[in-house]
């Protein structure tokens, strides 16, 4: 038996956000943005998920 199962672990971590963001779509912008702000990714031209440019 493995003692650390890595892949388990990112399918619940996946199921997790996907019901926490199902909820309120607009959390999912809002995170993205405090990730990008804390490691300095901001960039002018913000990034849409799911659109092609």
């Amino acid at each position: 038996m493995k003692v650390f199962d890595a892949v388990k672990m990112m399918r619940e971590i996946r199921e997790k956000l996907r019901k926490r963001y199902e909820n309120d779509p607009e959390l999912r912008e809002k995170d993205l943005l405090k990730i990008r702000k804390k490691y300095g990714l901001i960039t002018e031209k913000p990034f849409v998920v799911g659109k092609v440019r």
